[in-house]
């Protein structure tokens, strides 16, 4: 038993040693940095206590990136789940051809996030993009729309963008829970009369919620921290329209060398998202104990 034991962890060693690199000093160091003054030009720091917490929580910025970010976060989580959930439920009553309609469908979610942006950018550009010339020769509007210099509008084009990205993750993870609810059930509803209404409140729901409300955790998390899709297409701009938690750190940390006050932002980030994940765990613990 105790080389088993001794064996197991060998195997494990390895990933163990991975995570700690990539993930367990980063993140004590954020920790550690965010009680300093430490400045990426400067050679020297020293221990300020908690002035980068006080400076960052009075900085109107950063409240504006963190409504910016709040806003973002639950658009594209709304809109990705529910185009996700109506793809997967139209895919699941398809006989013929799946495989293909699933293939064109995931297209969005298999490319680089750097070749999205810079496709999108290429597609919106407000001299020569392609979406935006092609509205005024249909008629459509008589001044080119500026999708990513327009406050509004920027901010509005980087959530649609995002739940074109985000929802083909859904949309495959719906429909593979909704393979496994036993089709035994909806004939037995069939057989009573039930609607189609009924059907998915009583049956469908009760049997994927666990599996969506798992995704809505992930994807919240990898919203809300997302960095790469909305600095390469906007980059926070036009006019801070689009700048969110991620931006505004790095921006404190690149931007002005600060690399104190921008550990004490990421800090900040990551007590909300546990907070925000605690209280997730506890609404699908519920439904795991309905489930059962």
């Amino acid at each position: 038993m105790i080389k088993k034991n001794y064996e197991r962890w060998i195997f494990v060693l390895p990933a163990l040693i991975i995570v700690s690199l990539l993930f367990i000093y980063p993140f004590f160091s954020s920790i550690f940095f965010s009680f300093t003054n430490k400045n990426l030009i400067l050679p020297n720091y020293k221990f300020v206590g908690f002035d980068n917490y006080a400076a960052i929580i009075n900085d109107k910025t950063f409240w504006w990136s963190f409504f910016n970010s709040i806003k973002w976060t639950v658009l594209s989580l709304f809109g990705q789940v529910l185009l996700g959930f109506v793809l997967a439920l139209a895919l699941n009553k398809v006989k013929r051809f799946k495989w293909l309609y699933k293939t064109l469908l995931i297209v969005p979610w298999a490319f680089p996030t750097i070749v999205i942006a810079f496709s999108w950018q290429w597609i919106l550009n407000g001299v020569y993009g392609y979406l935006p010339n092609m509205l005024v020769k249909l008629g459509i509007t008589d001044v080119i729309p500026q999708f990513l210099t327009n406050p509004t509008w920027a901010f509005l084009t980087i959530v649609c963008i995002n739940i074109w990205f985000g929802a083909p993750l859904i949309m495959v993870n719906v429909l593979s829970a909704l393979q496994t609810v036993p089709q035994e059930q909806y004939e037995a509803a069939q057989i009573d009369g039930a609607n189609k209404w009924q059907v998915f409140k009583f049956i469908t729901l009760p049997h994927i919620r666990v599996v969506v409300g798992l995704l809505v955790v992930l994807r919240t998390i990898w919203i809300f921290n997302n960095f790469d899709m909305i600095y390469l297409i906007t980059g926070g701009g036009p006019a801070n329209s689009t700048a969110t938690l991620p931006i505004y750190a790095y921006n404190l940390g690149w931007g002005s060398k600060l690399l104190g006050r921008s550990s004490a932002a990421t800090v900040l980030l990551f007590i909300f998202l546990i907070l925000v994940c605690f209280i997730y765990f506890k609404v699908i613990s519920k439904w795991e104990k309905g489930v059962k």
